[in-house]
């Protein structure tokens, strides 16, 4: 099916959903490129989708964007409709959200990972960079050429912010780590480009690297493999993806988008909410896919960190404008 097909077919079975299936009081949720099995970013907000469901037996109106001139259409449609709350995931929808909760002053959205400062939007952000300080310790921990590197997604601040937690953790524990830096690219594709994300993946092993972070959505999957085939470790991110490639993913960054989108249905806040270490949106995940690769020790001593961190005695970087300081 050409694209031009399926943006047309796509854009009938969201007017057959909204149209025809959205009760009067019903929340609705729009998803960011990738989809929301992206194993990922998105998959995390769908399993707080999941778990509002099952819990009231009600479900939500969902639509998975693949093209951006959606967002605007797919936000506004569940308006009309009468869906509320309407939750956008991701930064792009930003302007999406700012036209339309403005023209529907009277339905409450939600905005994951930016800020629209209107009376009747809830914007959600989290401390990646802290989550990120967290598992760039690991990494040096576990490096034993000295050498760690990361591949993000598509270059904008938020995934920045992620290097710097990262590169900052690392150095906190080996003042004298590398960290080797690559973004996959600059459009949304970046989120779903596995075999670009293997291909950079394999350039900093052949540099030297022996851990590599990826905040990359659906394309770490290809820095994933490129680890295990290559028998080096990588770390997940979002979600906690230990599953994926046990035996040479050292951990994931967890970030809390399904909690975020939990607390989102189950209550009526407008404003801004910010999540770190202190308040459960982000963390570190140990489990039966990773325990052989983290040692006692090296849990005592991220652990003493993340202990420092919420306390304010480890004051965690963070990217402001261009800088990480």
């Amino acid at each position: 099916m050409s694209n031009a097909l399926k943006f047309v077919h796509r854009i009938g079975l969201m007017s057959l959903v909204l149209g025809c299936s959205v009760a009067a009081a019903e929340p609705g949720i729009v998803y960011e490129l990738g989809g929301k099995f992206d194993k990922s970013f998105n998959e995390a907000a769908y399993r707080g989708v999941e778990r509002w469901s099952k819990e009231t037996g009600q479900r939500v109106a969902e639509f998975e964007v693949f093209a951006e001139t959606q967002r605007e259409q797919a936000l506004r449609r569940m308006a009309e409709r009468g869906t509320n709350p309407v939750i956008a995931i991701g930064f792009s929808q930003q302007s999406a959200v700012a036209k339309v909760a403005k023209d529907f002053p009277g339905k409450r959205f939600v905005i994951i990972d930016e800020v629209v400062p209107l009376p009747n939007v809830q914007s959600i952000l989290f401390k990646e960079n802290e989550g990120s300080y967290l598992v760039g310790a690991l990494a040096a921990l576990s490096s034993k050429s000295g050498k760690i590197g990361f591949v993000g997604g598509m270059d904008v601040p938020l995934i920045r912010k992620f290097q710097c937690g990262y590169e900052q953790g690392a150095k906190f524990v080996n003042p004298g780590v590398e960290v080797m830096a690559s973004m996959t690219g600059t459009t949304g594709a970046a989120w779903n480009d596995p075999a670009r994300g293997g291909e950079l993946a394999r350039a900093q092993f052949a540099r030297g690297v022996d851990v590599v972070f990826a905040a990359a959505g659906g394309t770490g999957t290809g820095v994933y493999q490129a680890a295990k085939d290559a028998r080096k470790l990588a770390i997940g991110v979002d979600s906690n993806q230990n599953y994926m490639q046990p035996g040479t993913m050292l951990t994931s960054m967890i970030k809390r988008v399904d909690e975020a989108v939990y607390q989102a249905l189950v209550t009526t806040r407008t404003g801004l909410s910010v999540m770190g270490l202190k308040e459960g949106g982000v963390d570190y995940a140990l489990d039966k896919y990773n325990a052989a690769l983290i040692s006692s020790e090296m849990t005592k001593k991220v652990e003493t960190i993340k202990a420092d961190i919420i306390s304010g005695r480890v004051k965690v970087p963070d990217y402001v404008n261009g800088v990480c300081k």
